[in-house]
């Protein structure tokens, strides 16, 4: 049982992710939900919130295009954010520290400015935040779509196996120990 502490709002929590018993397929899939302030996690290590692989693609605010399909191989953080939305501004830091603390490790970072003005708005907050990775420019919505409708606020984070599938979702904002922590979790499970 992995366990990991985080402050988001000066609400303190403790998170265990119990790990999957590995018997048939249909008793292996537990979603472990914890309730941790403002987040909810979903986390299933071995890929199985979603059996088929993501299939996010489009072009990003850094004028350039993404697709999940060439992250292949790698762990992915996805995570979805605005600059009018504040519990994102909470949640910037975070996601910065988790960046460097997983830097070399098989994992990328994208995010998805979602119903954002224009790219440039987006462009200029990411920018503030100091986020370095690419973000898909989603001014329709249709990401919460493509994210196989796990990613129902903002911000979530949803971190995808090498095989490009869900392992977990964090609704609203997510420290940087359980990122991490989730992060290593699908890198072991997935090695």
């Amino acid at each position: 049982m992995a366990a990991g502490a985080g402050d988001v709002g000066g609400i303190i929590s403790i998170v265990r992710v119990e790990r999957p018993v590995r018997l048939k397929r249909e008793a292996a899939i537990r979603l472990v939900e914890l309730h941790r302030g403002d987040a909810d996690v979903q986390h299933d290590p071995a890929g199985r919130l979603a059996d088929e692989p993501v299939e996010l693609a489009g072009e990003t605010i850094q004028g350039a295009t993404w697709d999940s399909a060439d992250e292949r191989g790698e762990v992915v953080v996805v995570n979805l954010w605005a600059s009018w939305c504040g519990p994102c501004a909470k949640e910037a830091p975070h996601l910065v520290e988790a960046h460097e603390e997983t830097k070399g490790e098989d994992v990328a970072f994208v995010g998805i400015n979602y119903r954002e003005s224009s790219k440039e708005t987006g462009r200029a907050q990411g920018e503030e935040w100091g986020f370095v990775w690419p973000s898909v420019y989603d001014k329709s919505g249709q990401s919460a779509i493509d994210m196989q409708g796990k990613m129902t606020t903002q911000p979530s984070t949803a971190v995808l196996d090498r095989e490009g599938r869900i392992a977990a979702v964090v609704l609203g904002p997510v420290t940087t120990s359980t990122l991490v922590g989730v992060v290593e979790d699908t890198l072991a499970e997935s090695a």
